[in-house]
């Protein structure tokens, strides 16, 4: 429960600033568009050092990484409250990922390396909650103290959880000693870096009516240099940070390559709906997030049927479908206006919600279908940095469609411009659907088989769940 906890903190405030973005951005005085940059910068943040994460645990010891992460976590979110531009709010989201980004794998470790094997399964599952509860919270809890307070307390907050994790993990954690981890790759973390940060920094910069749209093109071209050489790297040195290697399972490169244009739109739907409901529907922080939480709802609704479903109707058939149908509920948000009534918003989001969760479930598993048990450490590592720079991708993307629209007729951000930029998001996520079709019609089956008729285990035994949390763990 006490890493539970500070679990719920990395989740909760990873969704709540999304509430908060028009209300911090008018404070700091810049645009709610150009604050895509702090939601991105935290991404990125967490894409860069969740790798390093069982290195540091192994080589300093799993407790001591893990108060240190809520340590910076806690002293990010400190800078964030003191920000008073934009620089400084990014770098301080900046810190806030680096923490966040070792909270997860490491709480994960921790929990598989003091938990007995047969109390695994359940101990997962108690771990689980924050990363469902924290998503729904975070909207209207963030929308409250935005409306009725100010935006700082969504940063403030945090402080005193931090206090208490680090006390709680010091008098109840046990200590698990330090051991020999593989050699680092120290230059391939710096590459795989700095061609992370370029990259999305750069397709993020190039649309900002404020910075020379040469500094965009320029940081581009150092990611996308820095990601060549990093392959070159990887293809000489014995224990690479990121195995390129690893896209030769068909299985896993479609999770990864597929998933990565559907999760554009996720990452882009919590940084356009609520700033289309506030800034074109005029509605306050705290109704935004009274209707964005539905949508973490439905992905929540959508875990007590998503084995069920795929043993149903097979595996590649579900995630096709469900990647399709959640493009489409995420293309409809672009046909709501003012008139809308909210239920009927609330209705959509709430199905998207639940679809895309569907479709996540059988993603996350097909990331580990076809890879030897030798490999799951590094399929752990690179769908994890794929989930985060995809999903900053989304809002890089989608923050560039609105200024690019709204140049056209002033620079005011209308509903229009969501509109549009609603349809472009959810054309690149319905490409997913392409991937996974080309999939062989048995793809998946020995994940959704009964054990009885095919000799494969059952989805969701507890053998196999012990097995996806060690490899998660590593």
């Amino acid at each position: 429960m006490i890493l539970a906890v500070a679990l719920f903190m990395e989740q909760m405030d990873s969704t709540v600033i999304a509430t908060s973005l028009p209300a911090i951005a008018a404070d700091i005085g810049t645009s709610p568009i150009a604050l895509k940059l702090a939601v991105t910068s935290y991404l990125v943040a967490l894409a860069i050092f969740i790798p390093i994460s069982g290195w540091m645990s192994d080589r300093f010891g799993a407790r001591n990484i893990f108060r240190l992460a809520i340590f910076v976590f806690m002293a990010g979110s400190i800078a964030c409250a003191f920000s008073n531009s934009i620089a400084a709010f990014v770098i301080s989201r900046l810190i806030q990922g680096a923490g966040g980004s070792m909270m997860t794998p490491v709480g994960r470790l921790l929990l598989v390396r003091g938990t007995p094997r047969h109390q695994l399964v359940n101990a997962m599952a108690w771990l689980t909650i924050p990363a469902l509860i924290g998503p729904i919270m975070g909207p209207p809890i963030g929308g409250f103290l935005t409306t009725y307070l100010s935006w700082h307390w969504i940063f403030w907050i945090n402080v005193p959880i931090g206090i208490i994790g680090i006390a709680l993990v010091t008098r109840f954690l046990p200590a698990i000693e330090p051991r020999s981890p593989k050699p680092m790759d120290f230059p391939g973390f710096f590459l795989s870096g700095i061609g992370f940060a370029g990259f999305v920094f750069g397709i993020s910069v190039i649309s900002l009516p404020a910075v020379p749209v040469i500094y965009g093109y320029v940081t581009v071209a150092v990611g996308v240099l820095s990601g060549i050489l990093y392959f070159v790297h990887a293809r000489r040195t014995p224990h690479p940070l990121l195995d390129p290697k690893m896209f030769r399972y068909p299985m896993f490169r479609a999770a990864i390559l597929g998933a990565s244009n559907f999760r554009m739109g996720l990452g882009a739907l919590p940084f356009l709906m609520p700033l289309m409901l506030q800034l074109g529907f005029g509605l306050t922080p705290l109704q935004s997030g009274s209707v964005t939480f539905v949508s973490a709802l439905g992905s929540m609704g959508s875990k007590f049927a998503a084995t069920r479903t795929y043993n149903a109707f097979g595996f590649r058939n579900v995630i096709a479908l469900t990647t399709f149908l959640a493009a489409i509920f995420l293309g409809v948000n672009g046909f709501f206006t003012v008139e809308t009534p909210i239920y009927l918003i609330m209705g959509s989001l709430l199905v998207g919600g639940l679809l895309r969760s569907m479709a996540f479930s059988g993603v996350n598993a097909m990331a580990f279908g076809d890879v030897d048990e030798a490999d799951s450490s590094q399929a752990t590592a690179i769908n994890a940095v794929a989930q985060r720079i995809s999903m900053a991708m989304g809002v890089a993307v989608a923050g560039t469609i609105l200024e690019v629209s709204a140049s056209f007729h002033g620079g005011q951000l209308t509903v229009t411009d969501f509109h549009i930029a609603f349809f472009i998001v959810a054309g690149i996520s319905a490409l997913a659907c392409i991937t996974f079709l080309r999939l062989p019609a048995n793809a998946g089956d020995d994940m959704t088989t009964r054990r009885g008729k095919h000799g494969h285990a059952e989805a969701g035994e507890p053998e196999d769940a012990r097995r996806e949390a060690m490899a998660e763990s590593r």
